[in-house]
C-alpha cells in the first residue's frame, strides 16, 4: 500500500496572486474581484512577490531545494470555476523540490512545492449552480509528496507535522486545507479529490483501501480514476477517469516572465517537532508535553525562550499547562504572575486566576518540604505493600499525589516528585 498527498494551502498574503484585490474574508459574493480574477479577455496577471517569498519560506522549512529562478505554466482544462479555461500554476520550474517532512521514525519525501492560483467557489443550492469569484486568484502552494505513507498512523503524523510547520510560517491552519489523496494497492493510483480535515482524510483512506483490497481479492485490478469523498456516508465515489499530464496541454504562461528568487528574504525556519525534541533532551523533559504546548502556539514557545534563564523549565511548562487548562491565551499578561506563584508551589485554581486578573492579592500559605514529606511517609506507612506495588506500577500512588497536591496547594507534578523522593529514601 502506498499513499501520497497533494496539499493545497492558502498563503497568508493581503492581496491575490496576480492582482491587487483583497484576500480578506467577506460574506458579500463577488465583491472583491477584477477583470484578472474573472478572466476577462485582455487582462494580464502581475505576480505578487510576497506570495513567492512566503512560498520560498515554506519550501525551505520543508527541506526543499529552492530554485533561483522560477516560471509559471498554464494548466488547460474547462470547469465553471475557471472561466479562462486554464489555471496558472507551476511544474518543472516550481519554487521547491526534493524536500521532506521528518516524522519521528521516517521521512516522507516531497516531490515539489508549486505556487498556483485558487479557482472560484462553486455553490450549489436550490437547483442552481452559483459562482463566487472572491476566492478566485487567492495564492496557494501545492505540496506534493512521494507515495511514502504506508500506515494510518503515518498519515496522521504527516498531516499533523505539516500543519505545525505551516502554522510557524504564518499560515492559518484553522482555515479549510484541501488535500488530494493518492492511494494505490496495485500498479495504478486512485486519486480522491479535495478532502478536508484529518478525520475525513483517515475515513477516506480507510474506505478506499478496503475498496481496492476487495477488488484485488476477487482477481480484479483497481481502475485508474479520480474519485470524491462523501463525508456523510464515509465512502468514495467515481467522478471521472484520471487525466494524464499530456491531457492538460501544459504551456508556458506568456504573460509572466522568469522570476529571480535569490533576493527574497525567507522567514525564520522553526520546526516545532524538532524544537520540542531539543528542549526535551536539554531539560530531560517529556517531548509530547512540550509539543502539545507549542505545536500551534508560537506565543508559548516565545514565553519559554523569554523565561528559560529566570525560572526552572518544569515551572515554565507547568505554568503554560495552567494557561491552557483555563483557556488563557499565551499572550495574556497574567503569565508572569502565574509563573511566580507556580515557582512558589502555589496551586493555581480558577479562583486564584480570577484574583490575579482582577489585581487582588493572592494569599500564600507556605509549607516546608519536611512537613510535606512527613505526611507522605505517614500515608505510605498505612499500607505495607504499597512500595512494592509502586515498583511495578507507579499509578498506585496517584491517590497520595492527589491528596498532597490538594492539602498543600502544590502542583501535581511537584507532589509526584516529592512522593518519589520519599519512596526512594525508604
Amino acid at each position: 500500500m502506498k499513499i501520497g498527498l497533494e496539499v493545497h494551502v492558502a498563503l497568508p498574503t493581503k492581496t491575490k496572486l496576480f492582482c491587487s484585490d483583497s484576500t480578506a474574508e467577506t460574506k458579500e459574493p463577488n465583491s472583491q474581484i477584477c477583470p484578472i480574477c474573472v478572466g476577462f479577455p485582455g487582462s494580464r496577471p502581475v505576480l505578487n512577490k510576497e506570495a513567492v517569498r512566503v512560498a520560498k519560506s515554506i519550501a525551505i522549512a520543508l527541506n526543499c531545494s529552492v530554485k533561483d529562478k522560477i516560471s509559471f505554466i498554464r494548466k488547460v482544462y474547462f470547469y465553471p470555476d475557471l472561466p479562462k479555461s486554464f489555471q496558472i500554476t507551476q511544474l518543472s520550474e516550481s519554487i521547491g523540490s526534493e524536500g521532506s517532512i521528518e516524522l519521528e521514525k521516517k521521512k516522507i519525501r516531497i516531490r515539489r512545492i508549486q505556487i498556483e492560483e485558487d479557482p472560484a467557489q462553486i455553490i450549489r443550492e436550490g437547483g442552481y449552480t452559483l459562482l463566487d469569484f472572491n476566492r478566485s486568484g487567492t495564492p496557494l502552494v501545492e505540496i506534493v509528496t512521494e507515495p511514502d505513507i504506508t500506515t494510518e498512523e503515518e498519515l496522521r503524523e504527516t498531516v499533523f507535522t505539516l500543519r505545525t510547520i505551516l502554522h510557524y510560517q504564518g499560515v492559518d491552519v484553522n482555515q479549510e486545507i484541501k488535500t488530494d489523496l493518492n492511494i494505490s494497492l496495485a500498479e495504478d493510483r486512485v486519486e480522491i479529490k479535495n478532502v478536508t480535515g484529518i478525520k475525513n482524510l483517515i475515513a477516506a483512506a480507510q474506505y478506499e483501501i478496503a475498496r481496492q483490497g476487495a477488488i484485488i481479492e476477487k482477481g480484479g485490478v483497481p481502475e485508474k480514476e479520480t474519485r470524491s469523498f462523501d463525508a456523510a456516508s464515509g465512502t468514495t465515489k467515481a467522478s471521472r477517469k484520471k487525466e494524464s499530464e499530456e491531457e492538460y496541454g501544459f504551456i508556458y504562461e506568456p504573460d509572466l516572465t522568469v522570476y529571480d528568487t535569490k533576493n527574497l528574504a525567507e522567514n525564520a525556519m522553526r520546526i516545532p517537532t524538532k524544537i520540542a525534541r531539543d528542549l526535551a533532551v536539554k531539560h530531560n523533559a517529556n517531548y509530547k508535553t512540550i509539543l502539545e504546548l507549542i505545536a500551534f502556539d508560537t506565543g508559548a514557545l516565545n514565553l519559554i525562550s523569554t523565561f528559560e534563564d529566570e525560572f526552572s523549565f518544569n515551572t515554565i511548562i507547568a505554568s503554560l499547562e495552567i494557561m491552557k487548562r483555563f483557556g488563557e491565551p499565551s499572550n495574556s499578561n497574567v503569565f508572569k504572575e502565574i509563573l511566580n506563584l507556580t515557582d512558589q508551589k502555589i496551586d493555581i485554581t480558577r479562583e486564584v486566576l480570577k484574583k490575579i486578573k482582577s489585581g487582588d492579592k493572592v494569599e500564600i500559605k507556605k509549607f516546608s518540604e519536611s512537613q510535606i514529606d512527613e505526611t507522605i511517609r505517614k500515608m505510605l506507612n498505612s499500607d505495607a505493600t504499597i512500595v512494592e506495588k509502586y515498583k511495578k506500577n507507579k499509578n498506585v500512588v496517584n491517590f497520595i499525589i492527589g491528596t498532597i497536591s490538594k492539602k498543600y496547594g502544590i502542583q501535581p507534578r511537584e507532589a509526584a516528585v516529592r512522593v518519589e523522593s520519599v519512596i526512594n529514601k525508604l
